[in-house]
């Protein structure tokens, strides 16, 4: 059976005065699954020409910490997964941000997820 579920392409902008970005993951959430997770994928190169003095440890350490706010470590250990999905794709000025939510349906949200990051970053 398929349901519903959204994702949100996570983007690195690292010059937010540009505007310049590149897609280095995907968030997907399944309320009727209870399931939420990011699969990311940094590709250091296509970074570093939008900017050669990007500090590509940071953004990899930043991904790492939305990949950690999805299984609930740190602040997000007592919110619900709809919850950090919501905080996750909030508007934000940063290095890392989420595009638009988008809606799909998926027998298995893992497998979804990991054909998104092929489609969408890889």
């Amino acid at each position: 059976m398929r349901v519903p579920y959204e994702y949100a392409i996570i983007q690195a902008v690292p010059r937010i005065e540009r505007g310049e970005l590149i897609n280095v993951g995907v968030l997907l959430y399944s309320q009727r699954q209870d399931f939420l997770a990011a699969r990311t994928h940094l590709h250091e190169d296509r970074l570093r020409a939008l900017d050669p003095k990007v500090d590509v440890p940071a953004v990899a350490a930043a991904l790492a910490a939305w990949e950690a706010t999805c299984t609930g470590a740190g602040a997000a250990a007592t919110m619900k997964p709809g919850e950090r999905f919501r905080w996750l794709v909030a508007p934000r000025s940063t290095i890392l941000r989420a595009g638009p939510v988008h809606m799909g349906l998926a027998t298995d949200p893992s497998t979804e997820l990991d054909r998104l990051l092929t489609v969408l970053v890889h």
